[in-house]
């Protein structure tokens, strides 16, 4: 089985890459690359996103057909697919950091800023947050609710299909932290930073 993390210049992904390989050890491979026919041809792809939004829109549509293939593979192919961070952020229809920005539009909703409420809540939300799991979701297989994650934005994806929701985490609000529709899973916390507990969460996706 092989599992492709799409680069596609957005930020340093070093530690999804580690943490993959980590997982993986020789029973899965691992390739890291933007390569059109390499996405299509694996059996899972992690879609990684750090920056803004319309950042990380901008590279994916620099490379010319990415997009496309995302869709076919996610969309018409129905293949597992993880978006991590604005990786997640991005199935949404339209993002509104820096500018307003169109999504992939794979899980139809919006990316807005946290609500600080005004000045109480510090922006962007950084560090260690317990996570609310709403779904059995296969992803969570043998994670505890109420478990710590790792994070750092300052926006969150509201889904206007709550049944889209896998899991919350309660920051100023409660807001989506991990998303799951059929093949198409995502979290807003970084499991490659979220120690052993992270680490699992990989493990199942990997093990889908």
């Amino acid at each position: 089985m092989n599992v492709t993390i799409v680069d596609y210049k957005s930020g340093n992904i070093s530690s999804v890459i580690n943490s993959f390989k980590e997982v993986a050890k020789e029973k899965v491979k691992i390739e890291v690359t933007s390569d059109l026919k390499k996405i299509n041809s694996s059996d899972k792809v992690v879609l990684p996103g750090q920056g803004s939004f319309k950042s990380c829109i901008d590279a994916l549509n620099t490379i010319n057909g990415l997009v496309e293939t995302l869709n076919e593979f996610a969309i018409n192919n129905k293949k597992p697919l993880l978006g991590i961070c604005v990786g997640l952020q991005m199935f949404a229809d339209i993002g509104y950091e820096e500018t307003e920005t169109k999504g992939l539009g794979w899980i139809p909703g919006k990316v807005t800023k946290i609500d600080n409420q005004n000045g109480k809540y510090k922006l962007p939300h950084i560090g260690w947050n317990e996570i609310n799991i709403m779904k059995d979701s296969k992803i969570f297989k043998d994670i505890k609710d109420k478990s710590h994650m790792y994070f750092v934005h300052s926006y969150e994806f509201i889904p206007n299909d709550k049944n889209a929701i896998s899991a919350t985490t309660n920051y100023s609000s409660n807001h989506v932290c991990a998303v799951e529709i059929e093949n198409i899973f995502g979290t807003q916390f970084h499991p490659e930073k979220s120690d052993k507990t992270g680490l699992k969460i990989i493990d199942n996706f990997m093990s889908l």
